[in-house]
């Protein structure tokens, strides 16, 4: 059967763009999650906040994921990927343009409200467009196909912070508080996009991969497959991995313009943000590298150097400080670069029909982000020193190195 056309070029065209709306979401929630590290620093000054309180940006930002990444496995076990992921989409775009009404007050919770509901519609992406990418070919290469997918992540994350630095911070001395309706136009261009993106999506056919619903053991439906999911103390040490990391991942990323400022102030707000953007364009870099590497070494193997890498580069940030330390924090990001995919992965190998529930508890372990960034603000109030905050970072890779441990030599199936 064919569809009329010669050689069923066609579906294979549509098949093609449909990869590409699917990929280019891993860029979108890219740019949101690291506007965030901007903000962070915009709205610091904006309400003259604490390390702690300005770290709220992130445990609303990653609340909304914990919250959101069940119903969003449910989504996807009812109604199939495409529809969870278009219905993420439109959550995403909801929160941007709550930013409008919020800048109009200004309200600090205002604010965090509208970021928790972006990242409940980040929640649906996540849980639904990373499986998606794994089920779609071999399972022996998923590992390097989800990588490469999500070396655009780090694409959107850079875009994120250059928009954010260009719009958001200014190293020029004002006379007046910088204002927070300057988040306004970033948040509705980006919900401009992201709705023409749910509108393509909703058009585009995509492969049955995408569409068709699977079931879960027993008759309870997602609460039966995480009821057989706790029962898996493997993949529950895949769970704990991710919360660790993420919550290294973001704890870095979120305190590097802060870090910059205590130990290298003749820099500024503005050229420290672009310093976050060398450590996203080093992360992007990882990717590609780690892609074209894990074709030749094992993932659990190469992700245990990195890990053991990582452990050297955040104590030398918190015990040596100055331009060494916020050169070993730019550097953490490339070794960083293939820890969430190759985590992904090596979690949910062989779960079969609890992959949708197991994906959703993979993504529900993001609130590493929302808790372990509070505690690094808490120990950065405490003791007047950010420095001291990135011992968090050293002990979560730790837990990463020794999870990957614990996966090699095993094969894929």
């Amino acid at each position: 059967m064919t569809d009329g056309t010669p050689n069923g070029r066609a579906p294979r065209i549509a098949g093609r763009a449909g990869m590409i709306l699917i990929v280019g979401l891993f860029f979108l929630w890219g740019l949101a999650n690291n506007l965030n590290d901007v903000l962070i620093a915009h709205f610091r000054h904006v309400f003259q906040l604490s390390d702690l309180q300005s770290g709220l940006v992130q445990s609303a930002f990653y609340l909304g994921y914990f919250c959101f990444a069940l119903p969003a496995a449910y989504a996807a076990e009812r109604f199939g990927y495409k529809a969870a992921v278009v219905a993420g989409l439109l959550l995403f775009a909801a929160g941007a343009l709550l930013f409008w009404p919020a800048s109009l007050q200004p309200s600090y919770p205002f604010f965090l409200v509208a970021l928790f509901v972006i990242a409940s519609g980040l929640a649906f992406l996540e849980t639904a467009a990373n499986p998606l990418v794994m089920v779609l070919g071999p399972a022996e290469s998923a590992d390097r196909r989800l990588n490469l997918a999500q070396a655009f992540n780090p694409l959107g994350s850079v875009t994120g912070v250059a928009l954010g630095a260009a719009l958001l911070l200014s190293d020029v001395p004002a006379t007046a508080v910088p204002d927070a309706s300057d988040v306004r136009l970033p948040y509705l261009a980006i919900a401009s996009v992201v709705l023409v993106w749910a509108a393509l999506l909703i058009v585009t056919p995509l492969p049955q991969a995408a569409t068709r619903r699977e079931g879960v053991e027993g008759d309870g439906g997602i609460l039966s497959g995480v009821g057989a999911l706790l029962r898996r103390p493997r993949y529950l040490a895949g769970v704990g991995a991710q919360f660790f990391y993420v919550g290294a991942q973001v704890g870095i990323w979120s305190y590097l313009i802060r870090y910059v400022a205590a130990e290298l102030p003749q820099f500024g707000t503005q050229r420290a943000a672009w310093l976050l953007t060398a450590s996203l364009l080093l992360f992007m870099a990882g990717r590609f590298v780690g892609a074209a590497l894990l074709s030749r070494i094992e993932g659990a193997r190469l992700m245990t150097v990195f890990g053991a890498i990582n452990v050297a580069l955040a104590l030398v940030a918190a015990l040596v400080g100055g331009g060494v330390g916020v050169a070993a924090l730019v550097a953490s990001s490339f070794f960083m670069s293939i820890m969430y995919p190759t985590i992904f992965v090596l979690s949910l190998r062989g779960l079969g029909p609890l992959t949708k529930p197991g994906a959703s508890m993979i993504v529900m372990a993001i609130i590493g982000g929302a808790v372990l960034t509070a505690v690094m603000g808490f120990i950065s109030d405490a003791t007047g020193a950010i420095t001291l905050a990135m011992l968090v970072p050293a002990v979560c890779f730790v837990v990463v190195a020794l999870f990957a441990r614990s996966h090699r030599g095993e094969v894929a199936r």
